[in-house]
C-alpha cells in the first residue's frame, strides 16, 4: 500500500497526519489513531496474516464506544439467550465485515478469548454469531474487542438490516452506472473506428477516436471492474481458483492489449469489449445479488416482526406505551387489531384470530381462547386484546427461529463443497485450455488468436457449478422457515429425501398434551349429565389435561366451588357437594370412601362417594390432527413407519390401531430404542425419527435424519437436524416434498453448468464465438442458475402433494451418499 493510503483502511492520507504502525519488521503508515491501534492490535494478537488474506481493505477504525449498555438486562432480554448450562448466546449485525479474511480475523481474535465458547460469521449476511460464559467476561467486553479490529457491532433489528442492505445495493448500483456509461461512450466512439476502417480515416483522426475510447473506460477500469481483480487476486492468494480468476484475466488482457495498440498505432483496439465486459458481467452480478437477497430474505423478514413498542398496564390501570425491552415477566400488554405481538404471553381475553403465518407458515388465522400462548410476532386479528408476558426478546419463539435460521445459514453443506471443489478444478482447466487455444491460433492464424483465447476465458462459467447448490439449499431452507420448518443442518434436506424408515415417538409427537373424554360408564342410578357436572365442579379449579377433558365435556356451566376441597398428589380430589363428600381419581383414592368395582381398566378416573362407585371415565390422548394422514402419505410413498413409546402396552396399541401402525414397541427405555434403531440401520434402513427435541434428544442422536417437533424452550435446546416449529406435523411431508424439488432443480443447475460449458467452450476455442457474445452468455448462464433455484417455491399443505413413491425412491437412490 502506498504511504499516501492508509495501510489499514486504505483512506488516502491527510495531509496534516504522520502516524506510523508496525507489523513485524515493517512500519507502515496509518490515518488516525484507530487504525493504529486496530493494526497493532492485530499484530500484538499474530494474526497479521489478515492484512495478505483480505481482498478489500478494513473499514476505517472509529474510536471504540463504550458497549456497556449490552450488558444492561433490558437489552440482554432482546437480544442475548441463556442456556441450561449457564452459557450465553448472541447474534449481533456487523458493520465493515466484507470478505472471507474479515471472517478469518474476528474468528481467530475472539475465540481466543478467555469465557468465549464459539464463534461464527457469516459475511455474506454481515452477522456474527458468539456464545460465551458470563461468569468469565461480559459481551461488552467482547464487543470492545471486535470494535478495536475496526468491526462495529449493532443489535439486529430492522433499522439496521435496512441501512447495510442500501448500503450494498447504493454501492453495486454506482459501479453499475459507472460502467454502463463507460460503456455506452466507447462504443459511440468505436462505431466511428469500425465505420472508418471501412469507409477510410486519417491516423491522427483514428488516433483521438482511440485515445478518447482510452479515455472514457479507464474510469470504468478504475472503480467498476476492481470487484473482479480483487477477487482473483484474493483466490491466488488463497490457492482456490473460481470464476473472477478467468474473468480478470478476459479484461485485464482486453484493456492492456487495446493501450498497447493505441500508443503503437496498431490495427485494433478493444476499449468496447473491455467496457462491456465489465457491464455484462456487472449486470449479471447485480442480478444476482437481489435474487440471493430473496433468497435469503426470510431470517431477515422474521427480524423485522418484533415490534419497538407495546402499549402495558401501568400500576394506576392507566396504558403508557413503553419500549418492548422495558416490558417485564408478568406485565398486561394490550394489542390493537393488525397489531404486532410484543411478547410470548397468555391470552387474557375471551379468544382472538391471530396470523401466525410467517412463523408457523399456517395460513389462515387460528383462533385463540383465554389461557393460549400467543407468540410474539404474530398479528392479532381482531382487538384490542390483552396478554399477560411470559417471555420476552431472546427468550421469544420468533427470536429462537431467528437464531437457529442464522445458525443454519454458517454451515456449508456436501453439495456446496463439492461444487467448489469441482470451479476450482473447472477454472485450472479453462486457464490451460486458453493457453493451448491461444498457441494453436498463433500457428493457424495469428489475427484470431487474440480473440479466440478471450472468448474461451468469458465465456467459462465457473460460477454455475459453485453457485447451483448453495443458492438452491438456501433458498429452500428459507422457503421451509416461512413455513415453521427449521433446517438446521443443510445437508438434513437430502437425508430427509432418502429416508426410507420412519420412526416415531408418541407422546407430543403424534398426539398433543391433552386427553379426550372417550367413555362415561355409569355404575349407580344416576345419569351421565349428573355424573358428569359432579367431577367437572370437583375439577373446575384445576388445569391439568384430565381436568381440562372433564370440563369440556360437560356442557351445563359449573355451580359453585365444592366445599372442603382438597387435592391428594397422585391420587386425586375429593370435595363436599351438597353435603355429600366425593372423590374424583384413581381407583384406589376413591374406592376409600365405599366399595371398589373391578369394572373397567386400570387407567380409568373414578368418580366415587360414601355408597361405592359412581362412574368410570376412559380417556386417550387427542391425536395431531394431520398425524393420520401423514402417517398415511409417508406409507403411500413406500417408506416405513414405526412407533418407539415408553408408555403402556395399552395406549401405545390403541394409538397404532388407529394409526393404522403395524410396528410398535412400547415400554421402551431410551437406551433401548437406541438399540432399536442400531438394528434397523444395520439392516440397511435410512432412519429419520421424529421426537419432541428434549425429552427424545439422545435417540434423536443416533438416527440419519432427526426431526424435532415443538417450540419455545424446545427450540432453543434441540440438537435435531430439523425442527418443525409449528403444530403440523403435516409439515414434514412439506419438508420433504421441497427437498425432493430442491435436488431436483440441484441437479437441473448440474446438467445445465455441463452442457452450457461443454458446448460453448469448445465453440468459443474454435473462434465461433466472439469476445462479447461470450460475454453475455456467461453472465446468462449464472443468471439462470440463480433463477432456477427461485423456483423452488411453498409446497401446498395438502400432505397428498406429496411426490409419487416410485419419484422419491428414484430420487433416493440419484443421491449420492
Amino acid at each position: 500500500m502506498s504511504s499516501t493510503h492508509c495501510f489499514h483502511c486504505a483512506e488516502p492520507m491527510p495531509a496534516d497526519v504522520q502516524l506510523l504502525a508496525r507489523v513485524g519488521a515493517s512500519v507502515h503508515a496509518v490515518c488516525c489513531i484507530g487504525c493504529q491501534a486496530a493494526v497493532e492490535w492485530i499484530a500484538t494478537l499474530g494474526l497479521q496474516e489478515y492484512y495478505r488474506l483480505r481482498d478489500t481493505p478494513a473499514g476505517r477504525a472509529v474510536p471504540v464506544d463504550d458497549y456497556a449498555a449490552w450488558d444492561r438486562p433490558q437489552v440482554q432480554r432482546l437480544h442475548v439467550r441463556r442456556h441450561a448450562d449457564g452459557s450465553a448466546e448472541a447474534c449481533v449485525l456487523v458493520e465493515g465485515l466484507r470478505c472471507a479474511a474479515c471472517s478469518w480475523l474476528i474468528e481467530r481474535a475472539l475465540r481466543d478469548v478467555p469465557g468465549v465458547r464459539d464463534v461464527g460469521v457469516n459475511p455474506a449476511a454481515r452477522r456474527l454469531r458468539i456464545e460465551w460464559s458470563p461468569n468469565t467476561i461480559s459481551l461488552s467486553e467482547i464487543l470492545v474487542r471486535l470494535a478495536r479490529l475496526g468491526y462495529v457491532p449493532h443489535p439486529i433489528n430492522a433499522e439496521a438490516l435496512d441501512a447495510l442492505g442500501q448500503r450494498e445495493e447504493r454501492a453495486a448500483l454506482k459501479r453499475l452506472v459507472v460502467a454502463g456509461l463507460g460503456m455506452m461512450q466507447s462504443m459511440m466512439y468505436a462505431v466511428a473506428l469500425y465505420a472508418g476502417a471501412f469507409e477510410g480515416m486519417n491516423s491522427s483522426t483514428r488516433d483521438f477516436f482511440r485515445w478518447i475510447g482510452l479515455l472514457v473506460t479507464t474510469p470504468v477500469m478504475v472503480y467498476a471492474a476492481p470487484v473482479f481483480f480483487v477477487g482473483a487476486w484474493r483466490e491466488w492468494r488463497t490457492r482456490q481458483l473460481g470464476m473472477d480468476t478467468p474473468v480478470a484475466l478476459a479484461i485485464g488482457l482486453v484493456y492492456l492489449a487495446s493501450i498497447f495498440e493505441t500508443l503503437r498505432g496498431g490495427s485494433q483496439v478493444y476499449f468496447d469489449s473491455a467496457s462491456m465486459f465489465v457491464f455484462l458481467l456487472l449486470s449479471g452480478r447485480y442480478l444476482e445479488m437481489h435474487a440471493r437477497h430473496r433468497a435469503a430474505d426470510v431470517v431477515d423478514a422474521l427480524a423485522r416482526l418484533q415490534p419497538a413498542l407495546a402499549q402495558r398496564h401501568a400500576a394506576s390501570g392507566a396504558l403508557e406505551t413503553v419500549g418492548v425491552h422495558e416490558l417485564e415477566t408478568g406485565d398486561t400488554v394490550v394489542v390493537a387489531a393488525g397489531a404486532a405481538i410484543p411478547a410470548d404471553g397468555v391470552l387474557l381475553s375471551a379468544n382472538c384470530p391471530v396470523d401466525e403465518s410467517l412463523l408457523t407458515g399456517e395460513s389462515a388465522s387460528r383462533e385463540r381462547h383465554a389461557g393460549e400462548t400467543l407468540i410474539a410476532g404474530s398479528i392479532a386479528r381482531s382487538g384490542p386484546i390483552q396478554l399477560r408476558v411470559v417471555h420476552i426478546g431472546a427468550e421469544t419463539v420468533l427470536s429462537s427461529i431467528v437464531r437457529l435460521a442464522t445458525r443454519a445459514q454458517q454451515q456449508r453443506p456436501h453439495w456446496a463443497q463439492l461444487g467448489d471443489r469441482f470451479a476450482a478444478r473447472f477454472v485450472a482447466g479453462v486457464l490451460t485450455l486458453s493457453l493451448a487455444t491461444a498457441c494453436v491460433w498463433l500457428l493457424v492464424d495469428p489475427s484470431r488468436a487474440f480473440a479466440a483465447t478471450l472468448a474461451v476465458l468469458v465465456v467459462s462459467c465457473p460460477c454455475a457449478f459453485a453457485l447451483s447448490a448453495p443458492t438452491a439449499l438456501t433458498r429452500a431452507m428459507a422457503v421451509l422457515a416461512r413455513q415453521g420448518v427449521l433446517v438446521l443442518k443443510p445437508d438434513a434436506l437430502e437425508k430427509l429425501v432418502r429416508a426410507n424408515h420412519f420412526v416415531f415417538d408418541k407422546t407430543g409427537t403424534l398426539t398433543h398434551n391433552r386427553l379426550e373424554l372417550v367413555e362415561v360408564m355409569v355404575l349407580s342410578n344416576r345419569p351421565v349429565d349428573a355424573c358428569l357436572r359432579l367431577a367437572a365442579q370437583l375439577e373446575q379449579a384445576n388445569t391439568h389435561p384430565i381436568a381440562l377433558a372433564i370440563r369440556a365435556a360437560t356442557a351445563a356451566s359449573n355451580s359453585a366451588q365444592p366445599a372442603a376441597l382438597r387435592n391428594v398428589a397422585g391420587a386425586g380430589v375429593e370435595g363436599e357437594i351438597d353435603g355429600h363428600l366425593y372423590r374424583l381419581g384413581r381407583d384406589s383414592f376413591a374406592a376409600a370412601l365405599g366399595q371398589a368395582s373391578t369394572i373397567g381398566a386400570d387407567d380409568d378416573v373414578v368418580l366415587a362417594d360414601s355408597s361405592g362407585t359412581l362412574a368410570r371415565f376412559t380417556f386417550r390422548e387427542t391425536l395431531r390432527d394431520d398425524a393420520m394422514t401423514t402417517l398415511a402419505v409417508l406409507r403411500r410413498d413406500g417408506a416405513t413407519v414405526e412407533i418407539l413409546s415408553g408408555d403402556s402396552l395399552t395406549r401405545v396399541a390403541s394409538l397404532a390401531v388407529r394409526l393404522g401402525v403395524a410396528d410398535y414397541r412400547a415400554r421402551i427405555s431410551p437406551a433401548a430404542k437406541l438399540e432399536r434403531l442400531q438394528a434397523l440401520r444395520g439392516s440397511g434402513a435410512i432412519i429419520a425419527m421424529v421426537g419432541d427435541g428434549v425429552n427424545d434428544a439422545p435417540v434423536l442422536a443416533g438416527a440419519d435424519v432427526a426431526i424435532a417437533l415443538g417450540g419455545g424452550a424446545q427450540l432453543a435446546q434441540s440438537s435435531a437436524d430439523i425442527v418443525l416449529a409449528g403444530d403440523r406435523l403435516g409439515a414434514l411431508i412439506d419438508a420433504r416434498t421441497l427437498a425432493l424439488r430442491t435436488l431436483r432443480i440441484l441437479r437441473q443447475n448440474v446438467y445445465w453448468a455441463v452442457g452450457y460449458n461443454f458446448i460453448l467452450i469448445p465453440l468459443a476455442a474454435m473462434g465461433w464465438i466472439s469476445p462479447w457474445f461470450a460475454a453475455i452468455g456467461m453472465s446468462t448462464s449464472s443468471l439462470l442458475v440463480i433463477l432456477n433455484a427461485l423456483r423452488i417455491a411453498v409446497p401446498r399443505k395438502a400432505v397428498a402433494a406429496t411426490a409419487p413413491a416410485a419419484e422419491i425412491a428414484a430420487t433416493a437412490r440419484s443421491v449420492p451418499a
